[in-house]
């Protein structure tokens, strides 16, 4: 016979335990013995059992559980923040977390397919699991410029590229950025570092948005004199005026940019480079230019009744609602825009197009007090998993709620979107906008084929255009005689950043099309290299 539990005899052949039965009670004796020996706290594991935290198998004995944002029916009647500020007795939590990091010996986390500014995540993960919070700010500041930027507003392509993501859920990659950026800050650990000589040289940036706040932060440490110019009356650009305050506070974008002024920084703001100054003399005045004015052009959709009052692009109705919120707290501002927001309050509204800025823009509609809202998304819903054409590790495009979607449920019942859904004719009475008529469709072979008898006609007072950007606009480019790639942006390799015109780099945007805040500030900081080795040429 073979001994078996409480020395039990079982015949020799007769079946065992179940597996997991088996696995439930080494995992209880494993248990035991971490509970008496280990000086960490005990933390619940998946299979229900609790013992004390370890790192040796955190990806299997854990479960992911993201940091909540704040309730919806909370944060939708207020203009601050939707993170949740969790205070430090909650945060043995995330070292929970960053015990699932499997530390893996290829990090796809931080490869171009996940991380563009290549972060070094499992490094911070595990100083933050050992409670080494200043070393994994340290080591988080070593490659990202603004982590209190990414932290928030990026979409987190390195969770997409996750290990642990093949076979469970990723790691919570974003809320560990996002917790070890604002303890460093707390902290007093960020701290303004002006570089100790300068060399003489001098670099006009053009743009203050996320790629050229990077490559100006990159230059002045490199000793170079930066000034910053910037056509609206705060710099930061889409940061400050395109990024709604729930989303990313201003206070939040006031604080860096006050460490970079502090550092020798000089921002010129109220400068609209080719109309209140030429660009070609911005040249001349200075060793260098980088454009990073970001795309700006919006995708219009020209349909009968566009010229209806009631139809705007995304980015003018979230940077006039900035500029109200401006005005509400400092008094009126000089702006380029008209004083009045589009007020969404009693109207029934319709977003058109998804991503990050629809959803923005269905948040900010919801905080007016708007009548109804459906957001129209031209392709079918995502799958709730990855497709077999979307593999692991590229960013899986699946279903997902963000916090606007899970806002409108919150306080209409039921989730915004309608998929699947082709615009036909804006609707109006007196030159104003009064619906919008569509048509469902299906995608046959590549096209998109109208379903008859789909027709239908919605009420609509306000119908936001949130269909992404086509290219910077061509001021700049033509006063300095840049060349334009097929999609007229500015041309510029990828990795050099050098225009045809000596001297003028361009990164981010504005050269590689519309983008994620991610992959601004890796342009801006590996233009910021090419600019240094031309300058010290």
């Amino acid at each position: 016979t073979i001994r078996e539990g409480h020395g039990r005899p079982r015949p020799h052949g007769a079946p065992g335990p179940p597996m997991f039965a088996q696995s439930a009670r080494v995992n209880a004796r494993r248990a035991l013995r971490l509970r008496v020996f280990s000086t960490q706290p005990e933390v619940k594991r998946r299979d229900g059992t609790v013992a004390a935290l370890s790192k040796h198998r955190g990806f299997l004995d854990y479960e992911r559980s993201p940091e909540p944002y704040r309730p919806a029916e909370e944060r939708v009647r207020d203009w601050d923040e939707i993170n949740l500020q969790a205070p430090s007795a909650e945060r043995e939590e995330l070292r929970r977390q960053t015990a699932r990091c499997m530390d893996c010996g290829t990090p796809f986390c931080q490869t171009n397919t996940g991380c563009p500014i290549h972060n070094l995540i499992p490094e911070w993960n595990s100083l933050v699991y050992e409670g080494r919070w200043k070393e994994a700010y340290l080591n988080l500041a070593s490659t990202n410029n603004f982590p209190e930027f990414t932290g928030r507003v990026c979409p987190a392509p390195c969770e997409g590229a996750c290990v642990a993501g093949l076979i469970d859920s990723p790691v919570t990659i974003k809320n560990a950025e996002y917790a070890i950026i604002e303890k460093a800050f707390r902290e007093g650990w960020v701290e303004a570092q002006p570089p100790a000589v300068r060399t003489g040289k001098t670099v006009a940036v053009i743009g203050s948005g996320p790629a050229g706040l990077a490559a100006a932060d990159m230059l002045n440490r490199r000793g170079h004199t930066v000034t910053v110019y910037e056509r609206d009356e705060k710099p930061g650009g889409l940061l400050m005026y395109g990024i709604p305050n729930m989303k990313l506070a201003k206070e939040k974008v006031q604080r860096r940019l006050d460490l970079l002024e502090a550092e020798g920084i000089a921002f010129k703001c109220s400068v609209d480079v080719g109309v209140d100054l030429s660009a070609a003399d911005l040249r001349k005045g200075h060793d260098a230019v980088l454009l990073a004015v970001g795309s700006t052009t919006p995708n219009d959709l020209r349909l009968p009744g566009r010229d209806l009052e009631g139809v705007h692009f995304a980015m003018e109705f979230l940077r006039k609602n900035q500029y109200h919120l401006f005005t509400d707290k400092e008094g009126k501002l000089k702006s380029h825009w008209s004083g009045d927001r589009i007020d969404a309050k009693d109207k029934h509204v319709i977003v058109i197009g998804g991503g990050d800025t629809g959803t923005d823009c269905i948040g900010t509609s919801l905080r007016m007090h708007c009548k109804s809202l459906t957001n129209f998304e031209l392709f079918a819903r995502p799958p709730e998993g990855r497709a077999p054409q979307n593999p692991w590790p590229a960013w899986p495009r699946i279903f997902r709620t963000d916090y606007g979607h899970e806002e409108a449920a919150a306080l209409h019942g039921q989730d915004p979107r309608e998929f699947s859904i082709l615009s036909k004719e804006f609707v109006g009475e007196g030159g104003k906008l009064t619906g919008i008529k569509t048509v469902n469709v299906r995608v046959e072979g590549g096209k998109l084929v109208e379903l008859e008898g789909s027709e239908k006609l919605w009420p609509a007072d306000l119908v936001i255009l949130a269909m992404g950007f086509r290219c910077p606009e061509p001021t700049i480019p033509e006063q300095l005689n840049l060349e334009l790639d097929k999609r007229n942006n500015v041309k510029a390799v990828y990795g050099e950043y050098a225009t045809n015109e000596e001297g003028v780099f361009a990164a981010g945007d504005c050269r590689r099309g519309q983008s994620l805040v991610v992959w601004a500030i890796n342009e801006g900081r590996e233009a910021a290299e090419k600019v240094h080795a031309y300058l010290s040429s």
